[in-house]
């Protein structure tokens, strides 16, 4: 199977896999989660991963943003090949160029909202001071301006995500991943984040990857990627519905 709609030579890309693997365990116990993955992400784009549960969605996007290695095959993110980067490489590659939002939020339940999106920058050198004053501007940027020193657990399950999706996106970075950022909110609240989410995470710099099970947020992408058995089977265009891959 080719790369999704890499016709345009002079496109760029945000991630280009082929051929990706991934197997967890040995033996009897071996499954293999990736199996000869191939999915292109454009600068610009707002892509959906979508699949039943364990068919390697969140392995996919563990590869992408260099917290897992991948097997075999290739994975090249914002030009920079991810097979043979070492730790330290990786986190640095992490800590400049990916945000990624987890599905549990991850926030640090002793710090504020501030401080819990400052961290990111305060780990690469930053001062507090110019950490908590780009904190504070995204924090308002999503509404929760009024919010900046609430405890984590002095906020609704949507202030949270909007609270992590800031953090994601503190240190700007060119490729955001996001893990079911709705799964445990409501209808509305889930729009709202999302609305959130793809007006700050869209430019054309900038590519936004998000594994979803819920349909209710499928009209926010721009391509949709199905998966099934560690593979993309299939892509298709939110504008025409027609079939890329």
């Amino acid at each position: 199977m080719e790369h999704a709609d890499t016709t345009g030579s002079d496109q760029e890309f945000a991630v280009r896999c082929h051929a990706l693997t991934k197997t967890y365990g040995t033996g009897d116990a071996k499954v293999m989660a990736l199996r000869g993955v191939d999915l292109d992400v454009r600068l610009g784009e707002f892509l959906m991963l979508v699949g039943p549960s364990g068919c390697g969605k969140t392995t996919l996007i563990s590869v992408i943003a260099a917290i897992l290695n991948q097997d075999s095959g290739s994975c090249e993110v914002l030009g920079q090949e991810l097979q043979g980067m070492d730790q330290q490489r990786r986190t640095r590659f992490r800590g400049v160029s990916i945000g990624f939002v987890f599905q549990l939020f991850n926030l640090l339940p002793a710090l504020n909202a501030v401080e819990n999106v400052s961290v990111p920058l305060l780990i690469h050198g930053a001062s507090r001071e110019d950490a908590e004053n780009r904190a504070s501007q995204l924090l308002t940027e999503v509404n929760l301006g009024e919010r900046l020193r609430a405890l984590p657990g002095e906020l609704s399950g949507g202030q949270q995500q909007r609270v992590a999706i800031a953090r994601a996106l503190v240190h700007n970075p060119k490729l955001i991943v996001c893990d079911e950022p709705t799964s445990s909110l409501d209808h509305d609240t889930g729009r709202s984040v999302m609305n959130i989410l793809r007006g700050l995470a869209k430019s054309p710099d900038r590519a936004l990857i998000v594994v979803t099970h819920d349909p209710r947020i499928f009209e926010f992408a721009d391509r949709i990627a199905h998966m099934d058995d560690g593979k993309i089977i299939e892509v298709t265009d939110q504008k025409d519905k027609v079939r890329l891959q």
